[in-house]
């Protein structure tokens, strides 16, 4: 299995603070790896890291084996920010058609990946008029026109109801299957339950790593959100 995203002592300070505090993480392909931790926690900074869109301050950070943000990661590599990365005026086909011809990709992969996401329908609509669990799929269909290898999903469903959000797991999962690795963020703890394998972070610092059932036992937790409190706790050197 080929090593998706190699991260060494990697340090990022924004606004004279840490944000990402010497974390050292390995990711294989083909999973759905989640990064979970409260507001605040570096997620956002640690993904936008190793998009490549981050300025770092330490360390390394390799994405299929090249430096993030190399230019031959542009299609390897697709990024769904937290915001829509859409734009309002135009039609679903539209934006998506730019976008195709900016990664170089032709228009039957515009008509497959609005077939992915279930949004074959709504192609000719305007992207305003559309709703907020349909918005999340046009900014998900963005990240994955070039076929990417490796998929960074910044809290692709908040905001969603839980048919929406189980949809778009399906898609994870699916993603997954075929062979795409898939990066997301969350402070949901039923998603993360859904990934293969968690990163759980508190104030820029990685407390704890491996699959959720893993986390539940090491902490003897029921529950994933029981297992973070408790780690949460033993980190900052509370009792639990």
């Amino acid at each position: 299995m080929e090593q998706a995203i190699a991260i060494e002592d990697l340090v990022v300070v924004r606004g004279g603070k840490t944000a990402v505090a010497g974390i050292d993480w390995k990711v294989d392909g083909g999973q759905v790896v989640g990064l979970l931790g409260p507001s605040g926690s570096g997620k956002t900074t640690l993904l936008r890291a190793i998009v490549g869109v981050q300025r770092i301050s330490r360390g390394e950070v390799t994405v299929l084996g090249l430096p993030a943000g190399h230019p031959r990661l542009r299609r390897s590599l697709g990024y769904m920010t937290q915001a829509a990365a859409v734009y309002d005026d135009v039609s679903v086909d539209d934006n998506l058609r730019y976008a195709a011809r900016l990664l170089g990709v032709g228009p039957r992969r515009v008509s497959s990946v609005l077939q992915q996401v279930d949004l074959a329908e709504q192609r000719h609509r305007l992207v305003r008029t559309l709703s907020g669990g349909q918005r999340s799929r046009v900014s998900l269909a963005f990240a994955l026109l070039g076929e990417p290898r490796v998929a960074v999903l910044d809290e692709p469903t908040v905001g969603l109801d839980p048919v929406l959000r189980t949809a778009l797991w399906d898609i994870f999962r699916d993603l997954a299957r075929a062979g795409t690795t898939l990066l997301v963020s969350t402070h949901v703890m039923d998603e993360a339950d859904r990934c293969t394998r968690l990163l759980l972070l508190r104030e820029g610092r990685a407390i704890a790593e491996g699959p959720p059932q893993r986390l539940r036992d090491r902490t003897g937790a029921a529950t994933l959100e029981q297992a973070f409190l408790r780690l949460a706790s033993a980190d900052s050197g509370v009792a639990a």
